[in-house]
C-alpha cells in the first residue's frame, strides 16, 4: 500500500490563477456495449441535485443521453449532499454493488478511493475533454491518471441580501474583517440577523476556519501542509484565534448549532433565501439551492449579491486568494463503458452551456463561459478567474481522516468547547494515524 503522505502530496493541490488547477440502493449497471449492439445496459447515477432547477437539469441530461444511445437506460438516484458524501458513497464503494456514475469532489477523498481500487481509470477515454477543461481537471487526477471530470468549478464567499444591507446603511460589501464586523453591528442595530450558518452539518462552520487559514497562512505554507501534514506554522493557530474572536461577536442566528445548511426553508440557505438573515458564507452552488427553498422558485433574485471572504490584518495570505473547489463525477471500478460515455456527455460544450444557464455553478469546458449571464454569477466567475490562487476545500485536500478531525474540532469551537490550539492538535493527531 502506498504511503498516505505520498498520496496526499499528489492529490492535494493549491490552484494557480489562469489554469485554476484545483483543484434505496441501485446496483452497478451490468451488461456491455448497449450502444454497440451488445445488449441493453442500465446505468445508475447518484448525484446531490435533490430539488429545483438542478434536479430537473440532470434529468434532462439523462433523457437526452438515452435518446442518443438506444439500449442504454439511466436510473438516477438523488440524495442530500451530506448524506451522499459522508455516508452513502463511502458505504457503496465498500460494497460490491456501487453506483456506476457518482458525485466526486476530487482531492484527498478521491485519492483514498483510488488507493482502495474503487474508481475507474478513464485517462485514455477523455483526452478531448481534458483539452477542453484544461488545468481545472487537476483535482480529479492522481499520479498522472484521470479518475473523474468536473462539471463545475467555483469559489465561495458571502452571499448577501442587498436590500437588507441598504436597510442597515451598508453601502459597500466588506473587504476587511473590521468592515465585516461593522456590517454585523449595523445589521443587528437594524433588527436583522447578520449571518446564517448551518453548523449542524459541521462543514459550513468549518469553512470559516478554512478561510481564516487562507488569509493567515501563505500559499507556500498551505502547500506544505497539504503535502506533508505539517501544521506547525503559527498561522494555523492564528486562524483559530481569528475565528474565536469572530464567534464572540455573536454574528449568527439563534440556534445555529442545530441548523442544517441546505435542507428546507429553515436551513441556513433557506434563511437567506427567505429574508430571515442577511448573509451566508457558502460556495458557488448556493443560488441554485436557495431557489429551491423559496415558494417563488427564484430565491432572492435581483437582491442577491456576493463578496469574497475579507482579509485579516497582518495575515500572510493574499487577500484576493479564494477558497473553492468543484463538483464532478467518477465511474466506479466495475462500471460499464457507457458510464464514461455519459460522463463525457455531461461535460460537452453544449451541456456545459446549458448547465451555466441553470445558475447553479460555473462551467469548466472551454467555450461555455459566456453562457454565464446572471450578473451575480458573473461576479463570481470574475472572482474565480482573477484570484492569484484558489485553495481547494481543506477537508477535501486533507482527506477524510485529517479533514474529518479538523471539522469536528472546528464544530467544537463553534459550540464553545475548543480553543485554537485544539484544532491544530486534532489535525496533527489524526495525521499521525495515517
Amino acid at each position: 500500500m502506498k504511503n498516505r503522505r505520498s498520496i496526499m502530496r499528489t492529490a492535494a493541490v493549491t490552484l494557480a490563477a489562469g489554469t485554476l488547477a484545483l483543484t434505496g440502493c441501485a446496483g452497478g449497471g451490468g451488461g456491455g456495449g448497449g450502444g454497440e449492439g451488445g445488449g441493453d445496459v442500465t446505468l445508475t447515477w447518484w448525484h446531490n441535485g435533490t430539488q429545483g432547477v438542478l434536479k430537473e437539469y440532470w434529468q434532462s441530461v439523462a433523457d437526452a443521453f438515452e435518446e442518443e444511445n438506444p439500449g442504454v437506460k439511466v436510473e438516477i438516484q438523488v440524495t442530500q449532499n451530506e448524506e451522499l458524501q459522508r455516508t452513502k458513497i463511502p458505504n457503496a464503494l465498500r460494497s460490491n454493488n456501487p453506483p456506476d456514475l457518482f458525485q466526486q469532489w476530487g482531492g484527498g477523498e478521491m485519492a483514498a478511493q483510488v488507493e482502495a481500487g474503487r474508481l475507474l481509470d478513464i485517462s485514455d477515454d477523455v483526452e478531448e475533454e481534458l483539452d477542453s477543461i484544461g488545468g481545472k481537471a487537476a483535482g480529479w487526477q492522481f499520479e498522472g491518471q484521470t479518475y473523474g471530470l468536473p462539471y463545475s468549478m467555483g469559489i465561495e464567499g458571502f452571499w448577501y441580501n442587498k436590500a437588507m444591507f441598504e436597510q442597515a446603511g451598508i453601502t459597500t460589501p466588506p473587504a476587511t474583517m473590521d468592515e465585516l464586523n461593522d456590517a454585523v453591528s449595523k445589521l443587528k442595530a437594524a433588527g436583522i440577523t447578520p449571518i446564517a450558518v448551518g453548523a449542524a452539518d459541521k462543514w459550513p462552520a468549518a469553512h470559516y476556519w478554512y478561510n481564516f487559514a487562507l488569509r493567515s497562512c501563505s500559499q507556500e505554507t498551505l502547500e506544505q501542509a497539504s503535502a506533508e501534514f505539517d501544521f506547525s506554522d503559527p498561522c494555523f493557530e492564528e486562524a483559530g484565534e481569528h475565528l474565536q474572536s469572530f464567534i464572540e461577536t455573536e454574528p449568527f442566528q439563534e440556534g445555529f448549532l442545530a441548523t442544517s445548511a441546505q435542507q428546507g426553508a429553515g436551513s441556513s440557505a433557506g434563511m437567506l433565501a427567505n429574508g430571515q438573515a442577511a448573509m451566508e458564507l457558502m460556495g458557488h452552488w448556493n443560488p441554485g439551492v436557495m431557489a429551491g427553498l423559496t415558494e417563488s422558485g427564484e430565491g432572492l433574485g435581483e437582491n442577491l449579491g456576493w463578496f469574497n471572504f475579507p482579509g485579516v490584518e497582518g495575515g500572510e495570505g493574499d487577500p484576493k486568494a479564494a477558497l473553492g473547489g468543484g463538483d464532478g463525477f467518477s465511474c466506479s471500478w466495475q462500471a460499464p463503458p457507457e458510464c464514461v460515455d455519459l460522463l463525457k456527455f455531461v461535460v460537452n460544450v453544449e451541456n456545459q452551456r446549458a448547465f451555466a444557464e441553470t445558475q447553479t455553478g460555473l462551467p469548466v469546458a472551454e467555450g461555455s463561459e459566456d453562457a454565464v449571464t446572471d450578473p451575480t454569477m458573473q461576479t463570481l466567475l470574475e472572482g474565480r478567474d482573477s484570484a492569484p490562487y484558489v485553495q481547494l476545500w481543506l477537508d477535501t485536500t486533507f482527506g477524510p481522516t485529517v479533514g474529518g478531525a479538523m471539522n469536528d474540532a472546528i464544530a467544537n469551537m463553534f459550540a464553545g468547547q475548543a480553543q485554537p490550539g485544539d484544532i491544530v492538535k486534532a489535525m496533527t493527531d489524526a495525521a499521525a494515524t495515517l
